[in-house]
Protein backbone atom coordinates (compact mmCIF):
# COMPACT_ATOMS: atom_id res chain seq x y z
CA UNK A 1 0.00 0.00 0.00
CA UNK A 2 2.81 2.38 0.92
CA UNK A 3 4.57 1.54 -2.36
CA UNK A 4 1.40 2.40 -4.27
CA UNK A 5 1.09 5.78 -2.47
CA UNK A 6 4.76 6.49 -3.18
CA UNK A 7 4.20 5.64 -6.83
CA UNK A 8 1.24 8.07 -7.02
CA UNK A 9 3.23 10.86 -5.34
CA UNK A 10 6.19 10.37 -7.70
CA UNK A 11 3.89 10.18 -10.70
CA UNK A 12 2.15 13.46 -9.79
CA UNK A 13 5.50 15.10 -9.09
CA UNK A 14 6.83 13.94 -12.48
CA UNK A 15 3.80 15.34 -14.28
CA UNK A 16 4.20 18.65 -12.46
CA UNK A 17 7.81 18.90 -13.56
CA UNK A 18 6.78 18.07 -17.14
CA UNK A 19 4.29 20.96 -17.05
CA UNK A 20 6.96 23.28 -15.67
CA UNK A 21 9.39 22.18 -18.40
CA UNK A 22 7.62 24.43 -20.89
CA UNK A 23 9.23 27.32 -19.02
CA UNK A 24 12.68 25.90 -19.69
CA UNK A 25 14.63 28.65 -21.58
CA UNK A 26 16.12 26.06 -23.94
CA UNK A 27 12.67 24.73 -24.80
CA UNK A 28 11.32 28.25 -25.33
CA UNK A 29 14.29 29.05 -27.59
CA UNK A 30 13.69 25.94 -29.69
CA UNK A 31 10.01 26.83 -30.06
CA UNK A 32 10.88 30.40 -31.07
CA UNK A 33 13.46 29.10 -33.52
CA UNK A 34 10.91 26.75 -35.08
CA UNK A 35 8.39 29.59 -35.33
CA UNK A 36 10.99 31.76 -37.06
CA UNK A 37 11.85 28.89 -39.41
CA UNK A 38 8.20 28.36 -40.35
CA UNK A 39 7.83 32.12 -40.90
CA UNK A 40 10.96 32.09 -43.10
CA UNK A 41 9.49 29.21 -45.12
CA UNK A 42 6.23 31.14 -45.50
CA UNK A 43 8.22 34.07 -46.91
CA UNK A 44 9.85 31.73 -49.44
CA UNK A 45 6.48 30.26 -50.44
CA UNK A 46 5.02 33.71 -51.01
CA UNK A 47 7.88 35.72 -52.50
CA UNK A 48 9.11 33.07 -54.93
CA UNK A 49 5.53 32.79 -56.13
CA UNK A 50 5.27 36.56 -56.64
CA UNK A 51 8.46 36.71 -58.70
CA UNK A 52 6.59 35.19 -61.65
CA UNK A 53 4.19 38.13 -61.63
CA UNK A 54 6.99 40.66 -61.06
CA UNK A 55 8.85 39.20 -64.04
CA UNK A 56 5.68 39.51 -66.11
CA UNK A 57 5.47 43.19 -65.16
CA UNK A 58 9.12 43.72 -66.10
CA UNK A 59 8.96 42.04 -69.51
CA UNK A 60 5.80 44.00 -70.30
CA UNK A 61 7.88 47.19 -70.28
CA UNK A 62 11.33 46.16 -71.51
CA UNK A 63 13.11 43.34 -73.40
CA UNK A 64 13.09 40.15 -71.32
CA UNK A 65 16.73 39.20 -71.78
CA UNK A 66 17.90 42.67 -70.80
CA UNK A 67 15.70 42.60 -67.69
CA UNK A 68 17.13 39.23 -66.71
CA UNK A 69 20.65 40.54 -67.31
CA UNK A 70 20.22 43.61 -65.09
CA UNK A 71 18.45 41.64 -62.36
CA UNK A 72 21.14 38.93 -62.31
CA UNK A 73 23.99 41.45 -62.43
CA UNK A 74 22.72 43.47 -59.45
CA UNK A 75 21.74 40.44 -57.34
CA UNK A 76 24.97 38.61 -58.20
CA UNK A 77 27.05 41.65 -57.28
CA UNK A 78 25.28 41.97 -53.90
CA UNK A 79 25.72 38.26 -53.13
CA UNK A 80 29.38 38.29 -54.12
CA UNK A 81 30.22 41.43 -52.12
CA UNK A 82 28.45 39.96 -49.07
CA UNK A 83 30.39 36.69 -49.10
CA UNK A 84 33.70 38.38 -49.85
CA UNK A 85 33.09 40.76 -46.93
CA UNK A 86 32.67 37.68 -44.74
CA UNK A 87 36.02 36.43 -46.04
CA UNK A 88 34.49 33.44 -47.83
CA UNK A 89 37.06 31.41 -49.77
CA UNK A 90 37.05 31.86 -53.53
CA UNK A 91 36.47 28.75 -55.66
CA UNK A 92 39.46 26.61 -56.54
CA UNK A 93 40.56 26.17 -60.15
CA UNK A 94 38.64 22.91 -60.41
CA UNK A 95 35.48 24.42 -58.90
CA UNK A 96 35.47 27.31 -61.39
CA UNK A 97 34.78 24.85 -64.20
CA UNK A 98 31.62 23.61 -62.46
CA UNK A 99 30.50 27.17 -61.71
CA UNK A 100 30.86 28.19 -65.37
CA UNK A 101 28.80 25.19 -66.52
CA UNK A 102 26.09 25.97 -63.96
CA UNK A 103 26.15 29.63 -64.98
CA UNK A 104 25.09 28.69 -68.50
CA UNK A 105 22.59 25.99 -67.46
CA UNK A 106 20.91 27.81 -64.58
CA UNK A 107 21.07 31.48 -65.57
CA UNK A 108 22.23 32.25 -69.12
CA UNK A 109 19.62 29.75 -70.35
CA UNK A 110 17.15 28.68 -67.64
CA UNK A 111 16.47 31.90 -65.73
CA UNK A 112 16.67 34.09 -68.85
CA UNK A 113 14.50 31.85 -71.01
CA UNK A 114 11.94 31.67 -68.20
CA UNK A 115 11.64 35.46 -68.16
CA UNK A 116 11.57 35.50 -71.96
CA UNK A 117 8.88 32.81 -72.05
CA UNK A 118 6.36 34.61 -69.85
CA UNK A 119 6.53 37.51 -72.26
CA UNK A 120 4.28 35.30 -74.43
CA UNK A 121 2.37 33.08 -71.97
CA UNK A 122 0.52 33.68 -68.66
CA UNK A 123 2.76 33.87 -65.60
CA UNK A 124 0.65 31.19 -63.87
CA UNK A 125 1.20 28.76 -66.72
CA UNK A 126 4.91 29.53 -66.69
CA UNK A 127 5.07 28.80 -62.95
CA UNK A 128 3.43 25.39 -63.39
CA UNK A 129 5.84 24.50 -66.20
CA UNK A 130 8.72 25.65 -63.99
CA UNK A 131 7.53 23.43 -61.14
CA UNK A 132 7.65 20.33 -63.35
CA UNK A 133 11.43 20.13 -63.62
CA UNK A 134 11.57 16.98 -61.41
CA UNK A 135 9.61 15.21 -64.15
CA UNK A 136 12.58 15.80 -66.46
CA UNK A 137 14.76 13.98 -63.94
CA UNK A 138 12.65 10.88 -64.58
CA UNK A 139 13.07 11.25 -68.36
CA UNK A 140 16.83 11.81 -68.02
CA UNK A 141 17.05 8.86 -65.63
CA UNK A 142 15.30 6.56 -68.13
CA UNK A 143 18.07 7.19 -70.66
CA UNK A 144 21.11 7.64 -68.44
CA UNK A 145 20.66 5.35 -65.44
CA UNK A 146 21.25 1.63 -65.53
CA UNK A 147 19.25 1.16 -62.33
CA UNK A 148 15.48 0.84 -62.56
CA UNK A 149 13.53 3.90 -61.53
CA UNK A 150 11.01 3.47 -58.68
CA UNK A 151 7.46 2.78 -59.77
CA UNK A 152 6.31 5.80 -57.76
CA UNK A 153 8.57 8.03 -59.87
CA UNK A 154 7.08 6.69 -63.10
CA UNK A 155 3.56 7.07 -61.71
CA UNK A 156 4.38 10.65 -60.73
CA UNK A 157 5.70 11.36 -64.22
CA UNK A 158 2.50 10.03 -65.82
CA UNK A 159 0.34 12.08 -63.46
CA UNK A 160 2.41 15.19 -64.10
CA UNK A 161 2.14 14.71 -67.86
CA UNK A 162 -1.62 14.14 -67.57
CA UNK A 163 -2.00 17.33 -65.53
CA UNK A 164 -0.12 19.33 -68.17
CA UNK A 165 -2.45 17.92 -70.85
CA UNK A 166 -5.49 19.05 -68.84
CA UNK A 167 -4.01 22.55 -68.48
CA UNK A 168 -3.28 22.83 -72.20
CA UNK A 169 -6.82 21.73 -73.02
CA UNK A 170 -7.82 25.15 -71.75
CA UNK A 171 -5.36 26.78 -74.19
CA UNK A 172 -6.25 24.83 -77.35
CA UNK A 173 -7.24 28.00 -79.19
CA UNK A 174 -3.83 29.53 -78.41
CA UNK A 175 -1.71 26.55 -79.45
CA UNK A 176 -1.74 27.80 -83.06
CA UNK A 177 -0.45 31.23 -82.03
CA UNK A 178 3.28 31.37 -82.91
CA UNK A 179 3.99 33.65 -79.94
CA UNK A 180 2.31 31.25 -77.51
CA UNK A 181 4.19 28.31 -79.03
CA UNK A 182 7.47 30.17 -78.69
CA UNK A 183 6.73 31.01 -75.04
CA UNK A 184 5.95 27.37 -74.25
CA UNK A 185 9.15 26.23 -76.00
CA UNK A 186 11.26 28.72 -74.01
CA UNK A 187 9.63 27.74 -70.69
CA UNK A 188 9.96 24.00 -71.27
CA UNK A 189 13.57 24.32 -72.46
CA UNK A 190 14.37 26.46 -69.40
CA UNK A 191 12.93 23.76 -67.14
CA UNK A 192 14.97 21.08 -68.92
CA UNK A 193 18.24 22.97 -68.48
CA UNK A 194 17.41 23.55 -64.80
CA UNK A 195 17.00 19.78 -64.40
CA UNK A 196 20.42 19.21 -65.99
CA UNK A 197 21.80 21.91 -63.69
CA UNK A 198 20.35 20.08 -60.68
CA UNK A 199 21.97 16.84 -61.74
CA UNK A 200 25.30 18.52 -62.44
CA UNK A 201 25.23 20.28 -59.07
CA UNK A 202 24.73 17.00 -57.23
CA UNK A 203 27.54 15.29 -59.12
CA UNK A 204 30.15 18.01 -59.52
CA UNK A 205 29.65 21.05 -57.32
CA UNK A 206 28.41 19.74 -53.98
CA UNK A 207 31.60 20.67 -52.10
CA UNK A 208 31.48 24.41 -52.82
CA UNK A 209 29.30 26.93 -50.92
CA UNK A 210 26.08 26.82 -53.01
CA UNK A 211 24.98 30.35 -52.07
CA UNK A 212 28.32 31.99 -52.85
CA UNK A 213 28.32 29.96 -56.05
CA UNK A 214 24.83 31.26 -56.81
CA UNK A 215 26.04 34.85 -56.54
CA UNK A 216 29.01 34.19 -58.80
CA UNK A 217 26.77 32.47 -61.34
CA UNK A 218 24.37 35.41 -61.43
CA UNK A 219 27.23 37.93 -61.68
CA UNK A 220 28.86 36.10 -64.59
CA UNK A 221 25.56 35.44 -66.36
CA UNK A 222 24.35 39.04 -65.96
CA UNK A 223 27.59 40.32 -67.48
CA UNK A 224 27.38 37.88 -70.41
CA UNK A 225 23.71 38.66 -71.10
CA UNK A 226 24.23 42.42 -70.90
CA UNK A 227 27.05 42.35 -73.48
CA UNK A 228 25.09 39.89 -75.65
CA UNK A 229 21.91 41.97 -75.72
CA UNK A 230 23.89 45.13 -76.43
CA UNK A 231 25.70 43.44 -79.32
CA UNK A 232 22.44 42.05 -80.75
CA UNK A 233 20.91 45.52 -80.44
CA UNK A 234 23.78 46.98 -82.46
CA UNK A 235 22.96 44.36 -85.10
CA UNK A 236 19.41 45.68 -85.29
CA UNK A 237 17.50 43.32 -82.97
CA UNK A 238 15.08 44.90 -80.45
CA UNK A 239 16.55 43.25 -77.34
CA UNK A 240 18.13 46.25 -75.59
CA UNK A 241 16.89 49.61 -74.33
CA UNK A 242 19.21 52.48 -73.40
CA UNK A 243 19.28 52.72 -69.61
CA UNK A 244 17.65 56.16 -69.68
CA UNK A 245 14.70 54.79 -71.69
CA UNK A 246 13.82 51.94 -69.33
CA UNK A 247 10.45 52.91 -67.77
CA UNK A 248 10.01 53.14 -64.01
CA UNK A 249 7.64 50.15 -63.97
CA UNK A 250 10.44 47.92 -65.26
CA UNK A 251 12.89 49.32 -62.67
CA UNK A 252 10.37 48.63 -59.89
CA UNK A 253 10.01 45.04 -61.14
CA UNK A 254 13.79 44.60 -61.21
CA UNK A 255 14.13 46.11 -57.73
CA UNK A 256 11.44 43.76 -56.41
CA UNK A 257 13.07 40.73 -58.04
CA UNK A 258 16.49 41.62 -56.60
CA UNK A 259 15.34 42.47 -53.07
CA UNK A 260 12.51 39.99 -52.51
CA UNK A 261 13.15 37.32 -55.15
CA UNK A 262 16.90 36.98 -54.58
CA UNK A 263 18.02 38.48 -51.27
CA UNK A 264 15.03 38.08 -48.91
CA UNK A 265 13.72 34.81 -50.32
CA UNK A 266 17.12 33.15 -50.60
CA UNK A 267 18.09 34.32 -47.11
CA UNK A 268 14.81 32.97 -45.71
CA UNK A 269 15.28 29.73 -47.66
CA UNK A 270 18.76 29.27 -46.21
CA UNK A 271 17.46 29.86 -42.67
CA UNK A 272 14.53 27.46 -43.14
CA UNK A 273 16.80 24.82 -44.65
CA UNK A 274 19.11 25.03 -41.64
CA UNK A 275 16.32 24.60 -39.09
CA UNK A 276 13.70 22.45 -40.82
CA UNK A 277 13.90 19.14 -42.61
CA UNK A 278 14.42 19.05 -46.37
CA UNK A 279 10.96 17.53 -46.81
CA UNK A 280 9.35 20.37 -44.86
CA UNK A 281 11.31 23.04 -46.71
CA UNK A 282 10.48 21.62 -50.14
CA UNK A 283 6.81 22.50 -49.67
CA UNK A 284 7.54 25.88 -51.29
CA UNK A 285 7.73 24.18 -54.69
CA UNK A 286 4.03 23.28 -54.49
CA UNK A 287 2.82 26.63 -53.13
CA UNK A 288 4.73 28.93 -55.53
CA UNK A 289 2.55 28.06 -58.57
CA UNK A 290 -0.63 28.60 -56.54
CA UNK A 291 0.55 32.09 -55.52
CA UNK A 292 1.59 32.87 -59.10
CA UNK A 293 -1.72 31.71 -60.58
CA UNK A 294 -3.84 33.65 -58.06
CA UNK A 295 -1.82 36.87 -58.41
CA UNK A 296 -1.74 36.51 -62.20
CA UNK A 297 -5.53 36.25 -62.30
CA UNK A 298 -5.90 39.36 -60.12
CA UNK A 299 -3.20 41.61 -61.61
CA UNK A 300 -3.17 40.57 -65.27
CA UNK A 301 -6.69 39.13 -65.45
CA UNK A 302 -5.20 35.77 -66.50
CA UNK A 303 -7.89 33.12 -66.78
CA UNK A 304 -8.35 30.91 -63.73
CA UNK A 305 -10.52 28.01 -64.89
CA UNK A 306 -11.43 24.56 -63.65
CA UNK A 307 -8.99 23.05 -66.17
CA UNK A 308 -6.07 25.14 -64.90
CA UNK A 309 -6.93 24.49 -61.23
CA UNK A 310 -7.49 20.74 -61.59
CA UNK A 311 -4.65 20.24 -64.08
CA UNK A 312 -2.28 22.21 -61.86
CA UNK A 313 -3.26 20.13 -58.83
CA UNK A 314 -2.70 16.84 -60.70
CA UNK A 315 0.63 18.10 -62.05
CA UNK A 316 1.88 19.10 -58.60
CA UNK A 317 0.75 15.74 -57.21
CA UNK A 318 2.86 14.05 -59.88
CA UNK A 319 5.83 16.26 -59.00
CA UNK A 320 5.34 15.39 -55.32
CA UNK A 321 5.39 11.65 -56.07
CA UNK A 322 8.54 12.03 -58.15
CA UNK A 323 10.26 14.00 -55.40
CA UNK A 324 9.29 11.38 -52.81
CA UNK A 325 10.47 8.53 -55.00
CA UNK A 326 13.83 10.14 -55.77
CA UNK A 327 14.59 11.35 -52.24
CA UNK A 328 16.84 8.41 -51.51
CA UNK A 329 18.43 8.30 -54.96
CA UNK A 330 20.90 10.72 -56.55
CA UNK A 331 20.26 13.15 -58.06
CA UNK A 332 17.79 14.41 -55.46
CA UNK A 333 14.95 16.33 -56.99
CA UNK A 334 15.53 19.53 -55.08
CA UNK A 335 16.21 23.05 -56.03
CA UNK A 336 14.31 26.04 -57.33
CA UNK A 337 14.29 28.02 -60.45
CA UNK A 338 15.27 31.45 -59.28
CA UNK A 339 12.66 33.51 -61.11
Amino acid sequence: MQNYRLYRILNKTGKSFMRLSVLNPLTIHRKEQRSKSIFALALVCFFWGTTWVASKVGVSHMPALQMAAIRQLIAGLLFTVYFLSRKAALPTRGEWGAIVVLTFLNFVISNSFTAWGIQYIPSGLGSIIGATFPLWLVVIGLFSSKARLPKKALLGFLLGFAGICVIFYDHLDELFDPGFQFGIFLSVFATLTWAFGTIYTKRQAASFNPYFSLGLQMLISGTILLFTTKSLSNAGLPVFLPIAEIPWQAWMAILYLVVFGSIVAFGAYLYALQNLSTEQTSIYAYINPVVAILLGSVIFDESLTVYIASGGAVTLLGVYLVNRALKSRPPVAEGNQDH
